[in-house]
C-alpha cells in the first residue's frame, strides 16, 4: 500500500491547486483514477482494494485536497455500470460521474414495493428507440440534485416478476415528466424524495445489462449498496455536491478543504455511528459517566462491533484476493451496520440524559437549548437516535437480510409462493 499512496503523493505535488474550480479539479481527480481507485482501469479507476480505496481518499483528506465527489452515483451507478455495461456506456455514464459533472440517485423503492422490491409496478414501454416510464418512486435520496437515475422498470409484465425488469440510466432532467417531491423526516432534513414519472423517456442504448435483465443488474446495485453500508458508508465524500443542479462546480476548490479527519459527508448511517463513537466518549468525560462500569462495558461492545466489521471488510478482501468468496457477507455487513445503529442510539440517549428529548429543529430552537445549558453536542445524538429506525429499513430491511442468509447460504427452505410460475399481472399486488 505505501507505492500506491507514494505514487498518490507524487501526483497530487504536480496536480493539486486550490485556486481551480471544482468542476477543474474533480476532472483531473477523475481521469487520473484516483477519484475511484476501487474500479477497474477501463472504468476510471486502478483496481485497488477497498481498503486501499478509503486510504486513498483519507490521504488526499490529509494531504489537503478536497476529495472525490461523493453520492450514490460513486456507491452504486458507477461499479454496476463498470459490471455491467458495454466500454461505451462507460465512457459514457461512468466518466461525468467519477469527474463530478453528474449527480445520480436511486429510482428502486415504490410505496407497493419497498421489501419485495421485485414486485416493483413501474411500467416502461417500448416506443420505437425509446421507452415511455409511468410511475412512482419513494426514499430516493438525493433525487432534488440528480441529473441522473438508476431505474428499475417492468418491461414485460407476462412473465415472472423477477424475469421482466429492465435497469435504465435515465435522464433526470424531463420536465414535466420528472416530479421530484422531498420527504421530510422527523429529524427535520428532508434526504429522501418521492419522484412521480409521467411519460418520461429514456433511450433504448441506456438499458445497462439487457432487456429484461434488470433483476440481475440490481442485484449488484444492491450488493455494493449494502458493502458500502456495512463497512460504514463509503469513503470520503466532498464538502462540494456533484452535478449541475447543486451550483458547486464552478466554485474555487480550495473554499471546500476540509481539516484532516475522519471520512464523513454522505457516508449513511454508518459513518455517522463511526464518527459518534468519539463523540459519545467525551461526552461521557465531560459528564463523569465514564466512571460507569455497566456504560464503559456497553461502550466496548459498539467498539467490537465496528472491530468485527472492520475485520470483515479484511476477511472478505483477502478471500478474493486468493479467488475465492464469503457468501453474503454484505448482507451480514449490512446486519452489523443496523446493530451498531441501535447499539449508537441507546448510548447517545443515556450520555445524553434528559437533554436527549430536546432536538432543535430550527436556528432559533438551538440557540433555545444553548441558551438553557445543553450540551453543543448533544443535537448530534438526538439526530442519530432518530435517524437511527431508517439503516434497518433501507438497503433492504433486516428481514430481508436474515431471509437471505437462511435461504441461500443456510439451505433454508423459502416460504410458499408462486413467484416463479405465475406472471407479474397475475400476482396479488401490494397495497
Amino acid at each position: 500500500m505505501s507505492d500506491l499512496l507514494d505514487e498518490l503523493d507524487a501526483w497530487l505535488d504536480a496536480n493539486w491547486d486550490p485556486d481551480l474550480t471544482v468542476g477543474e479539479w474533480w476532472q483531473r481527480l477523475g481521469t487520473s483514477g484516483w477519484a475511484a481507485p476501487a474500479l477497474p482501469a477501463n472504468a476510471y479507476g486502478k483496481g485497488v482494494s477497498r481498503n486501499e480505496a478509503i486510504a486513498v481518499a483519507g490521504r488526499i483528506v490529509a494531504r489537503g485536497a478536497v476529495p472525490a465527489p461523493g453520492g450514490l452515483g460513486m456507491l452504486l451507478a458507477a461499479p454496476t455500470i463498470a459490471v455491467h455495461g458495454t466500454q461505451e456506456q462507460i465512457d459514457q455514464y461512468v466518466l461525468p460521474l467519477v469527474t463530478g459533472q453528474a449527480a445520480w440517485c436511486q429510482l428502486f423503492s415504490e410505496p407497493g414495493a419497498g421489501s419485495d422490491l421485485a414486485g416493483l409496478g413501474t411500467r416502461a414501454v417500448k416506443d420505437g428507440e425509446e421507452w415511455i416510464v409511468n410511475g412512482q418512486k419513494v426514499w430516493t435520496s438525493g433525487g432534488h440534485i440528480a441529473d441522473m437515475g438508476m431505474l428499475i422498470a417492468r418491461t414485460d409484465p407476462d412473465v415472472p416478476k423477477h424475469q421482466g425488469i429492465t435497469w435504465f440510466a435515465m435522464d433526470m432532467h424531463q420536465q414535466g415528466a420528472v416530479d421530484v417531491r422531498p420527504l421530510r423526516e422527523m429529524t427535520g432534513r428532508a434526504l429522501f424524495n418521492e419522484v412521480f414519472l409521467s411519460d418520461a423517456r429514456v433511450a433504448d442504448d441506456a438499458i445497462i445489462g439487457g432487456t429484461n435483465n434488470g433483476w440481475a443488474v440490481a442485484n449488484t446495485t444492491l450488493m455494493f449498496e449494502r458493502a458500502g453500508l456495512g463497512a460504514g458508508g463509503h469513503t470520503a465524500a466532498a464538502l462540494a455536491s456533484a452535478g449541475t443542479i447543486a451550483g458547486d462546480l464552478p466554485r474555487r476548490v480550495g473554499d471546500f478543504v476540509r481539516p484532516a479527519g475522519p471520512a464523513g459527508g454522505g457516508g449513511g448511517g454508518g459513518a455517522m455511528a463511526a464518527g459518534l463513537s468519539k463523540l459519545l466518549v467525551a461526552m461521557a468525560k465531560e459528564t463523569g459517566m465514564i466512571g460507569d462500569a455497566n456504560f464503559r462495558q456497553d461502550l466496548m461492545r459498539l467498539h467490537t462491533l465496528h472491530e468485527v466489521g472492520r475485520m470483515l471488510t479484511l476477511r472478505v478482501k483477502a478471500e478474493k484476493a486468493a479467488g475465492r468468496d464469503i457468501p453474503a457477507a454484505p448482507n451480514v455487513g449490512k446486519l452489523s451496520m443496523s446493530e451498531i445503529m441501535r447499539k449508537s442510539r441507546d448510548l447517545g440517549l443515556r450520555v445524553a440524559g434528559a437533554n436527549g428529548m430536546l432536538h432543535p429543529y430550527s436556528s432559533e430552537q438551538r440557540a433555545a437549548n444553548e441558551a438553557a445549558g445543553v450540551p453543543a453536542m448533544t443535537p448530534a445524538i438526538t439526530e442519530l437516535a432518530l435517524f437511527a429506525q431508517g439503516p434497518p429499513i433501507y438497503g433492504g430491511t433486516d428481514q430481508v437480510q436474515r431471509n437471505i442468509l437462511g435461504e441461500r447460504v443456510l439451505g433454508l427452505p423459502k416460504e410458499p409462493n408462486n413467484d416463479r410460475t405465475l406472471t407479474w399481472a397475475e400476482q396479488p399486488k401490494n397495497g
